[in-house]
């Protein structure tokens, strides 16, 4: 199943998407005891899961797409991470060593937008930069987890837009701020659940800005897959339902490039992964 949140009509819902970019099954008005919240509904665990196959099988109270505008499929994660310098190619783009250990950094929640929502390019600075990554949605708690039992703890996988202001988050060496300003983790369209994807670690990835393409690779190049992550996070902290992982980037981010390119006001940036999605974000 393909998990979005949405709005119709002023009420705030939450829905199994038929098909990629289809029409939607509104679960709440199929069964008022499914969460209208994706991290709730998560934290409801296989009882809701399959109150929501049963609601998709009935076929009722289906929206179309043209009614409802998308959220993000996941707002309030109790931890946003990210993952750095976890693609080959990326790695060997920047001609840097290949990490022996997972980079994790954390984005504020505040820095989450919608799959089609405006981003605001922030006075603040001047290299804002583009990053598709495939994210992960855990579905169920834990820590110490096995890299055997890793994909126990996997709800879905979404995509993210790490959006990226460079100067602060190189030149003046402080992340934090080079990576959660707000509507810096565009996120969506939707959560595919793990059992509907054949293999997350084959799966072609792509960025384009204005139409042109800027990243274009594959999942199989990431250097710590799922079960790694997980494993090496929950050494550290407990994972939670819902909390997302943004597993990192591919080459051809702006300021890799020669010579380097940074958005502007009124591009149109595009970040995709196969079989997820689309998102379509204006810098504004």
């Amino acid at each position: 199943m393909r998990f979005v949140q949405f709005d119709f009509n002023g009420r705030n819902g939450l829905g199994v998407e038929l098909s990629e970019g289809g029409d939607i099954v509104d679960l709440s008005s199929n069964d008022s005891s499914i969460p209208s919240n994706m991290r709730d509904f998560i934290g409801g665990g296989q009882t809701l899961i399959q109150k929501a196959a049963k609601a998709v099988e009935r076929g009722e109270n289906v929206l179309q797409r043209s009614q409802v505008k998308l959220f993000a499929p996941i707002l309030n994660p109790d931890k946003l991470l990210g993952i750095g310098m976890n693609y080959v190619d990326h790695c060997a783009e920047l001609n840097v060593p290949v990490p022996t250990v997972p980079v994790v950094f954390c984005k504020f929640n505040s820095s989450i937008a919608g799959p089609s929502d405006d981003v605001p390019y922030p006075d603040e600075t001047k290299e804002l930069d583009w990053e598709v990554e495939l994210a992960i949605v855990i579905g169920k708690e834990g820590k110490n987890i096995s890299k055997e039992e890793a994909m126990q703890y996997v709800f879905g996988y979404t995509i993210a837009d790490d959006v990226s202001a460079r100067d602060w988050q190189i030149k003046y060496k402080n992340g934090l701020i080079g990576k959660s300003m707000d509507g810096f983790c565009p996120l969506g369209p939707a959560i595919v659940m793990k059992e509907d994807l054949e293999d997350p670690h084959n799966l072609k990835v792509w960025t384009r800005v204005n139409g042109v393409t800027k990243q274009d690779s594959n999942t199989k190049q990431l250097v710590f897959k799922t079960e790694e992550l997980i494993a090496f996070l929950s050494r550290f902290f407990t994972l939670k339902p819902g909390d997302t992982i943004l597993t990192g980037t591919p080459p051809g981010v702006g300021f890799s490039r020669k010579p380097p390119e940074f958005l502007k006001r009124g591009d149109v940036v595009e970040v995709g992964i196969e079989n997820i999605g689309t998102l379509t974000n204006k810098i504004v």
